[in-house]
Formats: C-alpha cells, structure tokens, sequence
C-alpha cells in the first residue's frame, strides 16, 4: 500500500487533514510518534529531538556530528515505521526521509494567513499581531531547521507530487483528494519500489548504527545498500577503526554481505613531538 507524507505550515490543520485522510483509506497517521520511535530505538532523548526542530539555530545550535546524528536516526525510524505502507505522516520533511521511494505520495497542504492566525488566535488565545509574530517565527526556525538536516526548501513546490490550498476547497474535500490520489496507480508499490525501500532501510540503519555506537559514531562514510549488499568506502583514520566499522555494519539487521573500500590515512606527527 502506498505511503502519503503531509507537509504543512503551523496552525495549517495537517494533523487533522493527516487524520481524515488515515479514515478514508484504513491507514494509521502519525507524526510525533517518529520521534518516539527514534529516542526509543537509538537511545537519544525525545526532548532533544523535539527541541531540535522548535528553538531557533542561534539558540540551539548543533554541531555537524550531532546534525548527522539526528538526521540518521530520524530516517531509520521513518523508515522502520513504514514498512507495509499504510501509513500517513503529517510533519516538516517527512518525504525527504524517503528519497527515491515511487509509492510515496508527497502532499503540501497550505492555509491562508488569515485562517492559520485565528485558529492561533483560538487556540492560544494572543492578540492577532502576536499570533502573527507567533506564527512568522515558527515558520523561519521550521524552515531553517530542515534546510539545515537535508539542504532543501521545504516550501519549493517543485518537491511534492500534489499540493492543497484550503482557501479553495474545504479540509473534507482537501481529504478526499489526498485519498484519490493516494489510490492512483502511481502511487501502488512495485516489486522495484519495494526493493528501493527495503534498499533505504538498510542504508538508514547501517548509517544510524554507525552514528549511535561509540567506536565509530566520528567516522562519516559513504554507504549504498543494494538487496542485502552493503558497499560502504570512505577514509578512516587509523587500522583498527575499519575492525570496529565491520563489526558495526555485520550486526546490522538486513545485512548479508559487506563490500568495503577504505583509505586510511594516519594523522600526521610533527618532528618536534618525537621525543
């Protein structure tokens, strides 16, 4: 079955759109609970995840490991979690965790301004400049978050498959729509799709095994999965780091075989450090 992805801006009703979509075709929505399923399976704290994407840059600031780290992770839960479609996901870049997979449906749902302040209005009872500046700065740091995990505009059209403006049509229509085009045959799983997803989830979890264990979590590397075959190249810094990296991968669910291709190129030693 296929898998729907809805991106949205705050306060633009994703998760209940998510929800009515989930109704119609007997599928389970779901957003949050990525999360969860990341702090749970790789032992990082959910809190910081969520911070990640709801304080600014300059605020919270991560470090190029730690964006790698979170980012692997994330996408070896999506991925994990998708298994067997039948799954709706409303949240920022949910469709960029699943690169190159046919059967997922890449929905952008928008709202006008006009709509989004009063449910903030409403909800978090400000006045309607408040909800505005509210609104502005969730929408920059959301966006800058996103650029910063994956290097795209979550906003660029050109990135969704069908994009829903709630200033034409009413949040059933807009349901019924995401639904119609979910059954297209487009969007149905192949024998390549599946294997393409199947292919993904072991590269997700080799990457995130990689970035979760101790011994090898500084190591960034190249990795391609291909039915079972893991090819993996890149430079180490010293011999007995590629040990600890094959001992990682093997361990790897889904992993049948190992093609490696190190450099390993040793730091080098000033004369006046020999004693």
């Amino acid at each position: 079955m296929s898998i729907v992805t809805i991106s949205r801006g705050l306060f633009s009703s994703g998760q209940a759109l998510a929800e009515r979509v989930a109704e119609r075709l007997g599928y389970r929505s779901m957003s949050r609970e990525l999360l969860l399923e990341a702090a749970t399976r790789y032992e990082i704290p959910e809190a910081r995840l969520t911070e990640l994407m709801e304080t600014p840059p300059e605020v919270t600031p991560i470090k190029p490991e730690q964006l790698r780290l979170y980012r692997v992770v994330m996408q070896a839960a999506m991925c994990e979690v998708v298994q067997g479609g039948k799954i709706v996901y409303h949240g920022h870049g949910g469709q960029e965790f699943l690169p190159g997979i046919a059967h997922v449906l890449k929905v952008r749902l928008l709202a006008p301004l006009s709509y989004r302040v009063a449910r903030v209005r409403e909800q978090r009872h400000m006045d309607q400049a408040s909800a505005y500046l509210y609104l502005t700065n969730v929408d920059d740091i959301r966006a800058r978050r996103v650029q910063e995990f994956f290097g795209v505009d979550w906003q660029d059209p050109r990135r969704y498959d069908l994009l829903l403006n709630l200033a034409r049509m009413s949040l059933d229509e807009a349901a019924e729509r995401v639904a119609e085009w979910a059954k297209r045959p487009e969007f149905q799983p192949t024998p390549a799709s599946e294997q393409a997803l199947r292919d993904l989830t072991v590269k997700a979890r080799v990457e995130a095994a990689l970035a979760v264990d101790e011994a090898t979590r500084s190591v960034v590397l190249n990795v391609l999965a291909k039915q079972g075959t893991v090819h993996i190249w890149g430079t180490l810094p010293g011999f007995g780091v590629e040990r600890e990296v094959m001992r990682v991968i093997e361990g790897v669910e889904g992993v049948q075989d190992v093609v490696p291709d190190f450099r390993v190129v040793l730091a080098k030693v000033e004369v006046g450090d020999i004693h």
